[in-house]
Parts: C-alpha cells; structure tokens; sequence
C-alpha cells in the first residue's frame, strides 16, 4: 500500500507573496494494491506537488510516504511509473525507439525491452506509428506514448498526472482500458484529473484537495452516501403554486417543473405533485461526484 501522510509544503515568497505560499497543508490518504484513486482539485490545489513529492522531484517540508509500510526510497521510485503533467518526450525521437529507450534505462536487457515496447504498442493502438518521431504524432497519441514510456518497465505503482488532458474519446478509453488491465494485476494507481465525470466511471476511491488540504476522500459510493440521496420530481403542466410549502427548490423548463429535495414526507410529496399534473418522473438519485466536489471546496 502507498501511504502520503500529513504532507506539508510551503514555496518560498517573491515580491508579491512576501510570506511564501503553502502549497500542501496536510494532505494524509493511502491507495491500496489493485485500487485506482482519483485525485482532484483545482488548479494551485496541490496535486501536482503532491506527485512530485512521492517521485521524489520535490522534498516535502514535513510528512511521511511510505510503500508497503517503509519509507518510499530511490530504488522503490526506480520500480515506479511516473507520466508528470509537462511531458518529458524527445521530440525528435521515434516512438516506438523512445520506449525502448526508456526501458534500458529502467533496467531492461535490449531483448525484454523490445518486447514489452511490443506489446504496449499494439496494446494502444500506435503499431502503426512505431517509426514515426513523436513531433509528428497527434496530441493523443503522444499521450500514449507517454503512457507507454510509464508502464515499459511492468511498474509497482502508477503516479500520473493528468494523464488523459486533452484527449479525444477514443484515446480516453484506449488509456483507461490500459490501467484498469494495471489494476486487476495488482498494481495501485493513483492518478489527477479535472474531468470528474471520467474519475467517478473508472476510480475505486477519490480525494479532493482544496488549497494544499484533503477535503474528502473515500470509495466514490461512501462519498455519495455522506452526502445523501435527493429526491428529484418532474411534473408537465402543473397547476400554479403546486409546490409552495415542500422542501426544495424548483427549477422551470418550459412546461416542465422540477422538484430537487433531501427532506420531507416522499409519499406526501408524491400526492401533491399527481394532483398538480403529469408526473414523468419521481425518484432518489445519489449526487454525482461533480456535485460532491462543488459542495466539498465550497
């Protein structure tokens, strides 16, 4: 299990910031073997510098990250796969010859090298870009590439940060595809993302992290159940004034008037509504995790 507890970081001040800015205040979670984590935050949270510190880029001022209960070391970073957010590509290299590269300085003989930069090629669709320099490649597929040069080596832990920035749909599920195969072989695999709606389908746990503090974390499932179900109504055509006196708020679209509520008596709120009209809807939905987010850094 990788462990980051009670990490602290401050960056020293300038001019306009004479005090210095603390980037992590704090930030404690674990990512368990087999387990994809979702990590996010605004931009300036802190999930950059969080990675960087597990990588070992950064040394936090405070704080412990510890691999299978020890201190994280260089050689356990060495059985790492780390994709930071700027990508560190030679441009002028060909990528299939890139990942090869990347894997003998990992360790690889030329032989197993060759072999696993095989097999990740076909495994995400870029056989047919084996010789072409990455400068050539599309924005998606360099993602790849990326990707590839993190997982040559068969790694102990993923550390990626924003690694499906930018990417059209089908390089999304190419990628996801690819760590969840990680995943079920054991391997944790932390990674950042804005697109909440992608973390909440592919992560087991989330932590969200707002100015350098862990806001939230846990199973997406116990994150919506702390937050509670809400019970939404649709009415077409109901008659004015239909829901003074319920819980909630009303939204309005067109003919059709919304009823979104976490109290009250639902059956109560069931007659009222058949009585104001057509109910084309009514039902407890859990929050989505962009809703979670919205209420946790507020």
């Amino acid at each position: 299990m990788l462990e980051i507890s009670e990490l602290r970081k401050r960056f020293a001040g300038g001019p306009d910031a004479p005090g210095g800015k603390v980037a992590l205040d704090g930030i404690s979670f674990a990512v368990r073997p087999g387990e994809m984590y979702g990590f996010v935050g605004a931009n300036g949270a802190g999930k950059t510098t969080t990675m960087r510190i597990v990588m070992g880029v950064l040394q936090a001022d405070s704080g412990t990250v510890t691999w299978q209960g020890r201190p994280l070391g260089y050689d356990d970073r060495q059985r790492f796969g780390y994709m930071p957010e700027e990508r560190g590509l030679y441009q002028k290299m060909r990528a299939g010859e890139q990942i090869e590269y990347f894997g003998r300085l990992h360790g690889l003989d030329a032989q197993a090298a060759k072999r696993a930069t095989d097999d990740l090629l076909e495994r995400l669709g870029l056989t047919e870009r084996r010789n072409d320099a990455v400068q050539a490649l599309s924005l998606g597929n360099q993602q790849r590439v990326q990707l590839a040069v993190a997982l040559v080596h068969d790694p102990e832990v993923l550390v990626l940060d924003e690694p499906f920035s930018g990417l059209d749909p089908i390089a999304v599920d190419a990628l996801a595809t690819a760590l969840q195969e990680r995943c079920r072989g054991g391997v944790p695999v932390i990674f950042s993302s804005h697109q909440l709606e992608l973390v909440e389908r592919l992560c087991d746990s989330v932590g969200i992290v707002s100015a350098g503090r862990m806001v939230a974390t846990g199973t997406v499932s116990d994150l919506r159940a702390a937050e509670g179900d809400t019970l939404r109504v649709v009415v077409r055509n109901p008659a004015p004034g239909w829901a003074d006196g319920l819980p909630g708020d009303v939204t309005v679209n067109g003919d059709r008037h919304t009823l979104r509520t976490t109290d009250g008596d639902d059956q109560e709120i069931l007659r009222r509504a058949v009585k104001a009209g057509h109910v084309e809807h009514f039902g407890v939905e859990q929050p989505t995790l962009t809703e979670i987010f919205k209420e946790a850094v507020a």
